[in-house]
């Protein structure tokens, strides 16, 4: 059975009315698989929340802090406009983070081989000190410095293929040759960064890998991008646990971009990342939410994505 973790409390992470990451975001894939007749089929995982010296492992102390005080304080957005929150907002990003943790805490023990973390707020665009994207914490990044850090895993590859770059993971681990990112998102879009030069830095040089897809791109470019460079750095890098930063937005009816995937692709590239795990990592997957703004394509496409994981 594929671990799904997951909370009612990550519905408390209020957005505001209108705002695109949204509590109906998962309110629709939780009614998805409860009338497909998928949810008993999982093995449900109850999150927790990550403590403090958890988080503070990929972000400052004073970081986090400072997050939590504009939160409890009554603050409603962030950043410069898009990252909006409530004062239970902190304490749902620990949540979320924590689902990471979980995962990682399950696929390591054998509990389940792959899990994936159904959360909000997301994590990608979170950089070290910097929030952003509708992003407070980097959920991947917490994940993947628990699994080194409490689990000894050594090699950790993260595939991100949200429609957006991952600027905050790029940037945590920009200068790491034990994680090796990699990134196939539009470009140019939104947050602008991504391009194929950008390929780390220091003794993390050559352990970045950006895949820009141009705009309209669909399934046979992305498959493309799979076979042409994806696999082969991963085989390259032969990770000891595979993460993958799953964002539903490259979907042809998603609002905020303009790829043309289709469900089956998502299908697909899970399927070639299973593939990836059963080589090299005992076929340990720890998967977690990004993106994904059309309500019924992203229940679809993460149902699909339990599936393949299955």
């Amino acid at each position: 059975m594929v671990g799904f973790v997951y909370d009612d409390e990550y519905l408390g992470h209020d957005t505001g009315p209108g705002h695109p990451e949204r509590a109906e975001r998962l309110v629709a894939v939780v009614r998805h698989l409860k009338e497909s007749g998928r949810w008993e089929k999982l093995a449900h995982i109850k999150p927790r929340e990550a403590s403090i010296d958890e988080v503070t492992a990929v972000h400052p102390e004073r970081h986090v802090r400072m997050v939590e005080r504009r939160c409890v304080a009554g603050e409603t957005v962030l950043d410069d406009g898009d990252t909006h929150v409530c004062p239970e907002s902190f304490r749902v990003a620990l949540l979320a983070a924590g689902a990471t943790l979980r995962a990682v805490d399950c696929v390591i023990s054998g509990e389940v081989k792959r899990a994936f973390c159904a959360v909000r707020p997301p994590g990608h665009h979170a950089g070290t000190e910097r929030v952003m994207g509708f992003c407070l914490f980097n959920n991947i990044a917490v994940g993947a410095r628990y699994a080194q850090k409490q689990k000894g895993v050594n090699r950790i590859a993260i595939v991100d293929w949200d429609v957006h770059h991952g600027n905050g993971t790029q940037e945590i681990f920009y200068s790491d040759p034990s994680v090796l990112y990699i990134s196939l998102h539009q470009y140019p879009l939104w947050p602008g960064t991504g391009a194929s030069g950008e390929t780390g830095d220091g003794p993390g040089a050559g352990f970045t890998v950006n895949c820009p897809m141009k705009p309209g791109s669909g399934d046979a470019e992305y498959m493309e991008a799979f076979r042409s460079r994806i696999i082969p750095a991963l085989n390259d890098f032969q990770p000891e646990l595979l993460m993958l930063s799953a964002g539903f937005d490259a979907h042809r009816m998603d609002p905020l971009a303009n790829i043309n995937l289709d469900d089956k692709s998502f299908e697909t590239m899970t399927l070639m990342m299973r593939d990836v795990a059963e080589r090299w990592c005992g076929g340990r997957i720890v998967s977690v939410l990004e993106g994904g703004y059309d309500r019924d394509a992203l229940a679809r496409c993460v149902a699909l994505h339990l599936d393949t994981l299955d």
